[in-house]
């Protein structure tokens, strides 16, 4: 009779327990499936804001272009041209025949071909921080403005920035 009664309590108890237990783990799904909704619409939110910027925010500073302007005199100018102009081996760098290869994409495009393709005959001769100095002076010699921040020389960073050929409307 003890033993039956003992019996009896412990499985109340495991039952009961067992119950508490299915509870919390339904609870802590919950709040888990309710913090990953919240994640994914703080980090949709913040996405859709990094995606809207343009070549045409001022994405670079001044001083980022005018030292870029020398990178490109001592890298670049030999084929494409002092004034980006481009020949009949190199595409032009500014105006219409760039802004038209280029409408559309990244910065962060633009500045991997640099990075993995100039100079053609020594892409690892020209370090990254010098590379992105030329993609600012190509921005501005295409009319873009500059602003208060450096271009960073983070691809992924830069892939957040689009070409957009025509300033878009606000």
């Amino acid at each position: 009779m003890i033993r039956s009664s003992l019996e009896l309590r412990t499985r109340h108890t495991v039952g009961r327990l067992r119950r508490i237990a299915r509870k919390r783990a339904v609870r802590t799904r919950a709040l888990t499936i309710l913090v990953l909704v919240a994640l994914s619409a703080c980090w949709a939110a913040v996405h859709a804001q990094q995606r809207a910027r343009s070549v045409w925010d001022g994405v670079y500073t001044f001083e980022q272009a005018t030292k870029g302007q020398m990178d490109y005199s001592r890298q670049c100018a030999r084929c494409h041209g002092d004034m980006l102009e481009g020949d009949d081996e190199a595409p032009p760098l500014a105006d219409a025949s760039f802004l038209s290869n280029w409408d559309g994409l990244t910065v962060g495009d633009l500045f991997e071909r640099i990075r993995t393709s100039m100079p053609y005959n020594n892409p690892e001769g020209v370090n990254r921080e010098a590379k992105v100095r030329i993609v600012a002076y190509i921005l501005t010699s295409n009319g873009f403005p500059a602003g208060d921040a450096e271009l960073s020389s983070r691809t992924e960073l830069l892939k957040l920035i689009r070409i957009d050929a025509a300033q878009p409307k606000k």
